[in-house]
């Protein structure tokens, strides 16, 4: 194990205290780590602490967050060799779950001093790094109608809850989804491109078990005819993510691709990672086995 290591740690995220999980994750790891730390701030934003601490040398990088911290973070460690340990304090830790990283504060410090290195994909999306996902049409509405207080006190359920209000309203439009091997011109509720997903990433999960490190980005395409079908697809699509059960419905189509490219008209909100950005058109591309990643050593680990 690396004997030191610098903690970028964003005291914003999180549902509990900031200085309460510091003294957590100083408990567990210093008898181990020599901890360089390094908090997040508005005179220094997280893509200039790990741009600077990478030219320091660091050794090890942890990253203290949500996915929103993590996001920015990686942008420097993409393609690197850096050990990176994830510390999950955000109030719906996607990517941690996608990786099977706790996400309570202490198991995750324990995991990263037992972990082991995994080299896993990322991604762009118009220029900008990508670690779970891009949502067009229903999953931006959807965040930007989940108030804080619910998605502190639920989590990723909160997005869930917001899906089920918000397929109400039933707004479609039309996409044209373009791959390396095929071009899908329909009319959607939502379209979602996924470099990793959690269980409860309720849109992503067309295709069931998405594989973080299997060189490929996972479409899924929700098209119902109706409001209703748009229901009964909802729950098929839930229920996907945590069977792994692949859905079977013509209204959702899904594949798996290198490079996608997103149009639609009317132009449609989207989101990246969990954050809102302009954009006409995405153009997202898979950029594999870019991260090394600490991840819990668990016998026969695989994300297949």
């Amino acid at each position: 194990m690396t004997t030191s290591a610098s903690l970028i740690f964003n005291p914003n995220a999180g549902q509990n205290g900031p200085v309460e999980d510091l003294v957590t994750i100083r408990e567990v790891l210093e008898p181990k780590i020599n901890l360089d730390i390094r908090p997040s701030h508005k005179g220094v934003s997280t893509p200039e602490l790990t741009h600077q601490v990478i030219k320091e040398g660091a050794q090890m990088i942890l990253i203290a967050g949500g996915d929103g911290t993590i996001s920015s973070a990686v942008e420097a460690l993409i393609g690197t060799d850096i050990p990176i340990g994830i510390i999950p304090r955000g109030t719906v830790n996607a990517f941690a779950k996608a990786l099977n990283i706790p996400t309570n504060v202490k198991a995750a410090c324990e995991a990263i001093l037992l972990g082991r290195p995994h080299r896993v994909d990322t991604a762009t999306c118009n220029g900008k790094p990508m670690i779970v996902l891009i949502g067009i049409g229903l999953e931006p509405e959807t965040i930007a109608h989940s108030s804080r207080r619910l998605k502190k006190q639920f989590g990723m359920l909160s997005f869930v809850l917001a899906v089920i209000k918000e397929l109400r309203q039933f707004n479609t439009f039309e996409t044209w989804v373009e791959t390396e091997n095929e071009t899908i011109n329909l009319q959607a509720v939502a379209v979602t491109i996924a470099n990793t997903a959690a269980p409860t990433s309720l849109l992503a999960h067309g295709p069931a078990n998405v594989i973080p490190d299997d060189g490929l980005l996972d479409v899924t395409i929700f098209a119902p005819s109706n409001r209703k079908n748009a229901f009964f697809g909802a729950y098929h699509l839930l229920r996907s993510g945590f069977t792994d059960d692949a859905t079977n419905r013509g209204d959702i189509q899904y594949l798996k691709a290198k490079n996608v490219k997103v149009k639609t008209k009317p132009l449609q909100k989207v989101s990246l990672d969990g954050d809102p950005i302009e954009a006409t058109s995405v153009e997202i591309s898979c950029i594999p086995h870019s991260l090394n990643i600490l991840l819990p050593a668990l016998d026969n680990f695989t994300f297949e």
